[in-house]
This record gives C-alpha cells, structure tokens and sequence, in this order.
C-alpha cells in the first residue's frame, strides 16, 4: 500500500497544453483541406486527385447500391403509410363535407316542397273554386292514423284560431273531411276514408245523387244509394252535394271535389249501382289542410226589427 504509484492532478499547464494541441490539429486539417479544393480544381480531369475520386466513388459505389437496395421497402413502406394516414385524413373531411352538404340539400330540398304547398294552397283560396261562405284557417297536420281502422289525423289549430267541431276540412285537390273533436290548440279530423264518414255528393257531368262512404281499402270510396236509371260514366267527377232546407244543411258546402269514378256496375237484382272512386286526395301524404270556417251570417231584417221591438218593450216602464 505504502509503495503503490500516487495519481497526481492535472495542472493548468497539462489542460492548456492539450487545447492547443487540438486546436494545432484543426487547423492543419482546414489547412490541407484548402490546398486539396485548390489542387482538385486546378488540376486537370486526369490529375491524381480525380483519379483518386473515381477509384474511391467505384469502390463505395456497391455499398451505396446495397444500402439503397435495404432501405428502398422502409422507404416505401413509410410513403405507403404516410400517403395511406394523408388520404384517410382528406376522405374524413371530404365525408364531413359531404354530410353537411347533404344536410343542407335536404334542408332546401324540404323548404322549396313547403313553399310550393303553401303557394298551391294560396292560390286556391283566393281562386274561384274556394267556397265563398267560408273563411280559410290554414293549419299543420300533426298526427296520422293509428290503426287502418281509424282514418283520422290531428291538426295543429283549435278553438282559439277559430276551429269549431263539425267544420268541413279541404285541400286545394278536394275534401279531407270534417272536426270531429277539438280542443284549444288542436283538432281531431275524422277522413271521409272512415267507415263512420259518410258524405251527400252528385256526379257533375249528370247531377246523379249518391251517398260517398267507405270502400273496400282504407283509401277507396263507394259512391252509394245511385238509382239504376242514373247515367254515370268512368272519369266523371263526383263533388258534395251541399243540400240546404229551410230548417237545415248539409255538413259541407257545394262543389267540393271528392273523386272520379274508376269503375261503374249493376246487376238485375240490384237497387242501385255499384260505383268505385278513387280520392283526389292523398290522404298518406297530408302535410297541410284548410279549415273551413263559416263566415257570420247578416240578421234579417224581420229578425232585426223584432229585436228592436223587444229591446224597445223592455224599456217601456
């Protein structure tokens, strides 16, 4: 132990030595670096410094054809997968796009149908066909028929826009129905397609008077109690009758359209013909309709003297 060689410290003398031997290193290197480029450039094709460049290039020339070779599937392999992250990145926001734009032509597509319905219903109340005892009270359909059975839809408009129970329902193609319940806000339409409707109709082309009730489907019409006498032919039009006494009326004014006659039959033992319709209305494709609201009737003048007599009765002492 006591023999054993003592490591003594660098000094400040060995450290500054050391730097300056590299940097003496260095700048022999940039020195003859210099004078090589100078040589290399001022030599000609055949000097010993090109010569030496092409037996250096000749003899890498392998291993850099090899490392090509080795790293051209890495290469490749990492292209295919950027390109194939790239693309399914662009194809994500193209379908983005494509959603929006979707919704968008959807959205146009279903205001410019509302629109048309709006001006088609427009058009025929300030039309001649619109009854002219009645006052318009446009409204949304919403709610269908539960079941077959059942033809009635709900619309949204009641008693506070003036919807009273009993009204006649149309579209600008003919006759929905009629109110048969209503509430503040809403209404019950009961369809002329139910079994329990029943509506007072002619053909126009030769006033033949029948009775329009349910047919075989849930969407076909029979017009009914037609004498065996009447003429009634396919693609006649047949309209509500609109029947008034002097004490009462019909459900639904004259001249509604109601259907065509697609088929016309009769047998000997028959009272009256068998005479199928078909609707003008789509009752599956209802989005609108238009209440029909009776119009305040003038008092008569016998009515209005009578009330005066009264009222001036009354004031006598």
């Amino acid at each position: 132990m006591l023999d054993a060689p003592v490591r003594r410290g660098e000094g400040p003398s060995s450290r500054t030595g050391r730097v300056f031997r590299a940097r003496l290193v260095a700048a022999v290197l940039v020195l003859v670096s210099l004078g090589l480029i100078t040589v290399y450039f001022r030599e000609s094709s055949d000097g010993p410094l090109h010569a030496s460049q092409r037996i250096g290039v000749s003899v890498l020339m392998p291993f850099e054809v090899a490392g090509e070779r080795i790293a051209r599937p890495f290469r490749d392999g990492w292209a295919y997968v950027s390109d194939l992250l790239d693309a399914k990145s662009e194809a994500d926001e193209l379908r983005e796009e494509n959603e929006e734009l979707r919704k968008l032509a959807i959205a146009a597509q279903t205001e410019a149908q509302e629109n048309r319905r709006l001006t088609e219903l427009a058009d025929f109340i300030r039309g001649p066909d619109f009854p002219t005892d009645f006052e318009p009270i446009v409204t949304a359909v919403v709610g269908r028929p539960p079941t077959p059975y059942e033809q009635e839809i709900i619309v949204a408009a009641g008693t506070d826009h003036g919807v009273r129970q009993g009204a006649p329902v149309v579209t600008d193609d003919g006759l929905v129905g009629r109110v048969t319940e209503v509430t503040s806000n809403s209404a019950k339409v009961t369809l002329i397609t139910d079994q329990r409707s029943a509506v007072s109709a002619v053909v126009l082309r030769s006033e033949a008077s029948g009775i329009v009730r349910h047919g075989a489907s849930s969407s076909s019409l029979i017009l009914d109690r037609v004498g065996k006498d009447e003429l009634v032919e396919e693609g006649n039009l047949v309209i509500t009758s609109g029947w008034k006494t002097l004490r009462f009326e019909s459900l639904y004014p004259r001249g509604i359209p109601i259907g065509t006659v697609e088929s016309v039959g009769q047998q000997d033992v028959d009272l009256y013909k068998r005479i199928q319709i078909t609707p003008l209305v789509d009752f599956d494709s209802l989005a609108e309709v238009i209440v029909l609201r009776e119009k305040p009737r003038p008092e008569r003048p016998a009515k209005r003297k009578e009330a005066a007599s009264k009222a001036s009765r009354s004031t006598q002492p």
